[in-house]
């Protein structure tokens, strides 16, 4: 079931209301208090293209060097680790759809989010498949990407053209392959990125993936400057972060 207007409506005025910080338990607060934010979603230095956590004056992992991806900047509010999974679970599996403003207040907080958010001709959320978006009820990117730039926001461009078996336990050529064709552009709109900045939303980024593949579609339909802004980053373990 989808969600309708006045259950968007409900929801908006939910976003209005001082509530009990989810992670402290302060009252009254915003769903996540300022001091939890400051705690747990301190600015982190990150790779510039998949976002990934790197040492204090470097730019690009190592991975992102060797094979550089089709995005031209990546932006991470936080690590998916502890407090965020709860929340976002809520948000993205339960239909929670009040949880998107703070997140996206929090996304747009993040260094060098809003200067990408103005940039932006066209801000376009990671569609869903028809059977998922049938599921959950609503795509969670698009209602971050609603509350990020509204007037930017394009949801019927860039479509999900096919679901793909679980990516989970497979490494990151294994999920290129998977994701082959899993994006495409609305055929009537193709030509609508070309020579534009595009900014892509996502809740979480796991191994990069999902968002390489929708960018690559759409650096190969001429979009100028393609980037990414995601609520989480999942890390990969330290042994392992050339592999994403």
């Amino acid at each position: 079931m989808r969600i309708g207007p006045a259950t968007r409506l409900f929801s908006s005025l939910l976003d209005r209301l001082p509530s009990q910080c989810a992670v402290c338990r302060a009252w009254p607060s915003q769903p996540v208090c300022d001091a939890c934010v400051a705690r747990f979603a301190p600015p982190t230095p990150r790779c510039t293209t998949c976002a990934l956590p790197v040492p204090a004056g470097v730019a690009r992992c190592g991975a992102c060097v060797r094979h550089p991806p089709p995005l031209d900047a990546c932006l991470a509010a936080c690590t998916y680790a502890w407090p965020w999974p709860g929340p976002i679970g809520e948000f993205k599996f339960q239909g929670h759809a009040g949880w998107a403003a703070p997140f996206a207040t929090l996304m747009r907080s993040m260094p060098w989010a809003e200067p990408a958010v103005e940039r932006a001709d066209l801000v376009l959320p990671m569609p869903l498949s028809t059977a998922r978006l049938r599921e959950r009820g609503f795509n969670q990117a698009l209602e971050l990407a609603r509350r990020l730039a509204p007037a930017k926001t394009d949801a019927t461009l860039l479509l999900r053209t096919r679901d793909t078996p679980a990516q989970s336990g497979l490494g990151r050529a294994e999920r290129l392959r998977n994701l082959r064709g899993a994006f495409a552009l609305e055929p009537l709109r193709a030509t609508a990125v070309r020579g534009r900045h595009v900014l892509l939303v996502d809740d979480v980024m796991t191994s990069g993936a999902s968002v390489f593949t929708a960018a690559q579609v759409l650096k190969t339909a001429g979009a100028a400057r393609v980037t990414a802004l995601v609520l989480a980053r999942t890390d990969p373990p330290h042994e392992g972060h050339g592999a994403h």
